[in-house]
């Protein structure tokens, strides 16, 4: 009986931990990161700056007049999509450390963006 409770025992570590890592490594990326938006087009703007939080890997909005949602996985990688009334951006990249990069897409627009954790 007693190595029954060992084995039971070990086996529930052994799941445990990789979820324990999992949610330490998304948690990296946690806090409030300012996004600026650059339009690859004049006739789109010349873009803005939006503010976001991350928590737990799960993108949300800091500002009341955009709207943001998405994920970011262990790695860095991140798919985000902003919505400001009837305007809607998908965008994609990758973040390290304290900045990011990548691009995004709208319905007639396209263009870059850059990110620093604040």
């Amino acid at each position: 009986m007693n190595h029954f409770r060992k084995g039971l025992l070990t086996s529930i570590l052994v799941i445990a931990l990789p979820v324990a890592h999992a949610s330490a490594a998304t948690a990296t990326f946690d806090g409030t990161w300012n996004v600026r938006i650059a339009s690859s087009s004049d006739a789109c703007g010349n873009g803005s700056t939006v503010a976001i939080g991350i928590s737990n890997g799960q993108v949300a909005s800091s500002s009341a007049a955009v709207s943001a949602s998405g994920r970011v996985a262990d790695a860095g990688s991140i798919n985000v999509i902003l919505i400001s009334g009837v305007k809607r951006a998908t965008g994609f990249g990758h973040l390290a450390g304290t900045s990011g990069s990548g691009t995004w897409r709208g319905t007639l627009c396209t263009g870059t963006w850059t990110a620093e954790r604040l």
